[in-house]
């Protein structure tokens, strides 16, 4: 019973709009009342969990993503991207997708890639004959490639949480989010052979306006982006090459985001650097308060032997894994309704991992299995959380984008779901190819 109160006072509170960090505490103030559990035992527990190196390069990740959407690295990503598909038709959509992949392979976030790829890209989007609904769809539904594409900071808290290898949890979201390009790459490409584009072609270096394609602008714009392009190459290769921990890389990108803006693109200045610091610094704040609420809370979790009693009531209803399955990842779309892709993974992670390995499946599947489902959460209604930020974003009513958000969920989401979800392999192939079993 304290368990299904426990259950109501959360998702209650997260429906109303209270931060998540407060509705966290809540809950594990109203487990302490209730059920007696000692503070003197979970407040150091959620300290000494917080000591671990690898928690440094998700609040390293945020300042390299925040310095980047200040020092104009994402506009040089975007002008690349447009070279080499911009002039196909719906190649703006492509450019669209490809960027928010790139700009995910730096950030590792999200909303990072949201509000920095969609701001340059929405007026472009519309220039040329997007309507106001899809190219907002279409942004905010590409932007959670930041969640797929390594490295991952929703990853490498799976990892964390759920004890796992961080570079095996990042390769396993990265085939899931290439099924998903190229889902939505083709979503774009049918979408807009129905509308009346314009001509597209590669865009003058700092202009909107769409003119003629040249090998001289072209080369111009390639070698402006080599040194924002090489930042995915140095933390991938330095993480995959055996050279650094995703957390020194962490650390590199951050560091090396600073010259580029600074004197290479010349658009980060010391006032605008000092905000994304801020800006940075405030996002891990409330990040640290909602991972020491939540390992509190997951403790208490297991505990009251959560996953056990969870495990049974599955199998009461079925031991089908299929079914199963699909039921676990209805459960997983729910929490990402509700909840930001890091709460939801937090919150998510202690729960259903003893389960799922429980019912023998491997947990770095069960990392791409609910990396796809957290983005499938994201863009669902009724709260979608991230649907209402990309609505923000471009200024664009939530009803305008409701259609094709539903077009791209169908269509590109929930196949790249059922297959992540139903061959184990498209998540487990790379791991095992580059790291063994």
């Amino acid at each position: 019973m304290s368990l299904l109160v426990a259950l109501v006072i959360l998702v209650g509170l997260l429906v109303i709009g209270v931060p998540v960090p407060i509705v966290f505490l809540t809950t594990v103030i109203y487990f302490i009342f209730t059920q007696g559990y000692d503070p003197s035992f979970l407040v150091p527990y959620g300290f000494s969990q917080l000591n671990n190196t690898v928690l440094l390069a998700v609040p390293l990740f945020i300042i390299a993503g925040s310095i980047m959407s200040y020092g104009g690295i994402g506009k040089r990503i975007v002008e690349f991207a447009q070279i080499f598909v911009g002039r196909v038709k719906g190649g703006l959509g492509f450019v669209t997708v490809i960027a928010c992949a790139i700009f995910g392979a730096i950030s590792g976030s999200a909303a990072a890639a949201l509000t920095t790829v969609g701001a340059i890209m929405f007026p472009r989007l519309r220039e040329v004959g997007y309507s106001k609904g899809f190219a907002a769809s279409l942004i905010t539904s590409s932007s959670i490639l930041g969640l797929l594409v390594p490295p991952s900071a929703i990853m490498i808290l799976y990892a964390w949480v759920g004890n796992q290898s961080v570079l095996a949890s990042f390769l396993a979201t990265l085939g899931p989010g290439i099924i998903l390009m190229l889902l939505m790459s083709i979503i774009n490409y049918f979408y807009m052979s129905k509308e009346e584009e314009k001509v597209l072609s590669i865009v003058r270096v700092g202009s909107n306006t769409p003119t003629p394609p040249t090998s001289k602008n072209s080369r111009k714009i390639i070698i402006t982006a080599i040194p924002g392009l090489l930042m995915p190459i140095i933390i991938l290769g330095g993480i995959y090459g055996g050279i650094m921990t995703p957390t020194e890389a962490a650390a590199i990108s951050a560091v090396y985001a600073i010259p580029v803006g600074l004197w290479v693109y010349k658009e980060l200045d010391k006032k605008s650097l000092y905000y994304a610091l801020i800006k940075a610094g405030t996002t891990t704040g409330v990040l640290m308060v909602m991972l020491y609420s939540i390992m509190i809370l997951s403790r208490i979790i297991v505990m009251e032997d959560v996953p056990s009693k969870l495990t049974q009531f599955l199998l009461s209803i079925t031991d089908n894994t299929v079914v199963l399955l699909l039921m676990i990842n209805l459960f997983l779309i729910l929490v990402g309704m509700i909840m930001d892709d890091v709460s939801a993974v937090l919150i998510s992670t202690p729960i259903l991992l003893p389960v799922v390995v429980n019912l023998g499946i491997d947990p770095i599947h069960f990392a791409g299995i609910i990396g796809v489902n957290i983005g499938v959460g994201l863009l669902t209604p009724p709260t979608a959380p991230l649907l209402y930020l990309g609505s923000r974003t471009s200024d664009v009513r939530v009803n305008e984008m409701l259609g094709p958000t539903f077009l791209l969920l169908l269509f590109a989401w929930i196949p790249t779901l059922l297959l992540t979800t139903y061959i184990p392999e498209i998540s487990l192939f790379l791991p095992r190819l580059l790291l063994g079993n």
